[in-house]
């Protein structure tokens, strides 16, 4: 491995990815959202009129999808350009993450962003957030965490945060959305959700980031990487 990797994973709404942001900005490390890429495909399927189940298509979308990452201003996310694009509040809302879990269980498309994926590894480190990062694309990563929380709890979490941006939401429906997610996520045949045998398992069920963020600094503290 070109440089050092935390592998982050676990299911949506554990919390991943403000911990992987704060993790990567504690540590000045480049910092993988993996999960935009899929969602990035599905986004990009739609667009183009690809069924999500045809796999042929999408992965040959997957492995010439034209995206960039653009640094946002400071306390600002990372701006998401799609052929030109910017789609940095689509790829991010409930929807999208719907489409991405369609496509994810295409073994094609899996394949089709592996070495993307992986090429972010590159000095002075890299934080990986996802669902197969420690068990897929980095197996020997340094560091591999799985977040996790209770369903309701992700449910209540995700309602709060639509909630506050002045969208019209159903707690219910989220957390039906989030069981089903959850259901194919770890059903899938091919890199299905799970923790890596070696994985520090973490249920944030009940903590704030802030203590989420302190149990990772100190197994982070344990593997030297700091």
């Amino acid at each position: 491995m070109s440089a050092p990797v935390i592998a982050v994973d676990g299911p949506s709404g554990s919390g991943k990815g403000t911990l992987c942001q704060k993790l990567a900005q504690h540590l000045g490390w480049a910092l993988l959202d993996s999960g935009a890429l899929y969602r990035l495909v599905g986004l990009a399927g739609v667009k183009h009129g690809i069924p999500l189940d045809q796999e042929a298509p999408l992965t040959a979308l997957a492995r010439d999808l034209d995206v960039r990452f653009e640094p946002g201003a400071e306390g600002e996310p990372t701006a998401v350009i799609l052929e030109g694009e910017d789609v940095s509040d689509v790829v991010r809302s409930e929807s999208t993450g719907e489409l991405a879990s369609q496509v994810a269980v295409l073994p094609g498309v899996r394949q089709a962003l592996l070495g993307r994926q992986r090429a972010f590894a590159q000095a002075p480190g890299l934080v990986a957030d996802g669902r197969d990062m420690g068990t897929v694309v980095f197996t020997d990563a340094d560091l591999k965490i799985f977040l996790t929380a209770s369903a309701e709890e992700r449910a209540d979490r995700r309602y709060k945060q639509l909630i506050n941006k002045g969208e019209s939401v159903s707690l219910a429906a989220l957390l039906e959305d989030i069981r089903a997610r959850d259901k194919r996520d770890s059903e899938r045949e091919v890199a299905p959700l799970k923790p890596a045998a070696d994985a520090v398992i973490i249920d944030s069920s009940g903590l704030g980031i802030e203590q989420v963020f302190d149990r990772v600094l100190a197994s982070v503290r344990e593997r030297g990487l700091i």
